[in-house]
């Protein structure tokens, strides 16, 4: 009773938080471009085109906040917004560029994972990172590099399912069995979504 009752105060306060105003602060294109780490911050992860901006405009209830696109690699700096009112609790919502694939050049993709492994390994407000699944796919190699890199970062993360919608019911129970390897700082339970709304 006491856990739900904790679970529940905790879901309105979110609910609360994330009802506030947010805001766009700046795009960053290299580590020295951060701003400064005076708040928590909650990080969205993934491969190219697996609907981290669009879930982060529906957690904010927004349509535009965070620029979404069916064309992979549209997501190229690490995007930072404010999220909370001026006086009260403020945190930082992070939008980050997609590894993996995506329509650019070589250099400018090794480029974008550079500082998408220099953020997550050494950011010390970083709080929680959501690492963003294509449940069509599954795991993929880089996506299994990037939980090793947090586990020795010590940076908690939590798996989410995207596109769940497009997968018949007995793939849906295989991909959450296989999705949740022994990694010790990734968090249960796995988030299902169905395909992001735009």
């Amino acid at each position: 009773m006491i856990d739900s009752e904790q679970e529940q105060a905790q879901r309105q306060q979110a609910q609360k938080l994330f009802c506030q105003p947010c805001e766009f602060i700046k795009g960053v294109v290299a580590i020295d471009g951060l701003p400064d780490d005076d708040r928590v911050e909650v990080a969205f992860a993934g491969r190219s085109n697996v609907g981290k901006s669009s879930l982060i405009n529906a957690l904010l209830g927004r349509k535009a906040l965070a620029r979404t696109s069916n064309t992979p690699g549209r997501t190229r700096e690490i995007n930072y917004f404010t999220l909370g009112e001026e006086e009260g609790e403020r945190l930082y919502v992070v939008d980050m560029p997609g590894y993996g694939y995506a329509r650019a050049s070589k250099s400018l993709v090794e480029g974008w994972n550079k500082l998408i492994h220099q953020y997550l390994r050494g950011r010390a407000t970083l709080s929680r990172v959501f690492l963003l699944i294509d449940s069509r796919h599954g795991l993929k190699p880089n996506d299994l590099e990037i939980m090793e890199m947090l586990d020795v970062a010590a940076v908690s993360y939590q798996i989410v399912l995207t596109k769940l919608d497009k997968l018949k019911r007995p793939s849906k129970k295989r991909l959450c069995r296989a999705s949740a390897p022994n990694f010790p700082n990734t968090l249960p339970p796995i988030l299902k979504l169905l395909a992001p709304h735009r």
